[in-house]
């Protein structure tokens, strides 16, 4: 089976590694030739266009930054779907709008092949080792073909339906995780204030109800001083965006996510659109005038569980296994 990536970013980097790692054919393209030249040096092939890879390849992957940025690679004169046919697999790995990858996901079946969407959940960290968790919205034929690459790029693999219902559950995960990374901001910094040892505070929160994913990753480098997780303000603007957006889109009036929105919005243009997304608690720090720091807190978030080979994610009461 050979397999195409095209994105070779934060995230798409480390999931291409991970193929490339376990012996796969794998063909890569990116705008940077400085990363498609990485890989190229590890084993890899570069392909001249999107479209000469989905020629070339059974698998197509995309992990790219925006829904505009994949309308482009897929549909682009020289694009993925002037290469695809009959029997070929579409699959998207970005975090996009449901609406926008079943639109695209209607043009891949015109081709006679199969769309798939795919995001990621779990970090960089864990992409880099394999044991990130990968949702699949797609047909469960499709799914049975995709799932040897899946197991490769990730741990926990689990089959949310039809096309579309793996995106809206990545841009749920993600307006999650926003929250928890704004309460924490706050939490940690009023600890500081009130004067609180921070590396007790950090455990604290971490034995007690109040605990989560992201405080067990993200406080981490906060409390380094470092708020170094390879994602960026103005990512996390287009997620909690995206979740918005899709909210309204169902009639829902919700009183959280537009105030995600705003903060974001007001951090990308106090900050600047590249500014780490830990350093939201500057929003706290500043009008403080702290910095919440601890000690012998790790600079990056490591994934100390070794890669272990992927599974499926059995869901109770299921009959379409």
């Amino acid at each position: 089976m050979k397999v195409g990536f095209i994105g070779l970013g934060n995230v798409g980097s480390k999931l291409s590694g991970s193929l490339l790692r376990n012996n796969f054919d794998l063909m890569v393209r990116d705008l940077n030739q400085d990363f498609v030249d990485a890989f190229v040096a590890r084993g890899a092939t570069a392909a001249s266009s999107p479209k000469a890879m989905a020629e070339q390849c059974d698998i197509v992957i995309t992990c790219l930054p925006s829904p505009a940025a994949c309308s482009t690679v897929m549909e682009a004169e020289d694009g993925v779907l002037a290469g695809l046919s009959a029997g070929k697999i579409w699959m998207e790995m970005s975090t996009t709008d449901e609406s926008e990858v079943r639109r695209i996901g209607e043009l891949v079946k015109a081709k006679g092949a199969e769309p798939v969407d795919c995001p990621v959940s779990g970090g960089c960290h864990r992409a880099d080792t394999g044991n990130i968790s990968i949702f699949a919205g797609c047909s469960r034929e499709a799914y049975d073909r995709a799932l040897p690459v899946l197991t490769t790029m990730g741990r926990r693999i689990l089959h949310t339906g039809g096309l579309g219902t793996a995106s809206k559950l990545k841009v749920v995960t993600n307006y999650l995780a926003t929250a928890n990374l704004i309460s924490l901001a706050e939490a940690l910094t009023a600890c500081k204030v009130m004067d609180l040892d921070m590396n007790v505070s950090y455990e604290a929160i971490k034995a007690s109800s109040g605990n989560s994913f992201v405080h067990e990753t993200e406080s981490q480098v906060i409390l380094n001083g470092s708020r170094e997780i390879n994602f960026t303000v103005d990512l996390v603007l287009k997620d909690v965006g995206l979740f918005d957006t899709l909210t309204k889109r169902e009639g829902m009036n919700l009183d959280l996510a537009p105030m995600l929105v705003d903060i974001f919005q007001q951090a990308q243009d106090n900050y600047g659109p590249r500014e780490k997304s830990p350093n939201i608690i500057r929003r706290y720090e500043e009008p403080m005038g702290v910095k919440v720091l601890g000690k012998d807190f790790p600079e990056d978030m490591l994934d100390d569980e070794p890669e272990e080979p992927g599974y499926e994610v059995k869901v109770p009461g299921r009959q379409d296994y």
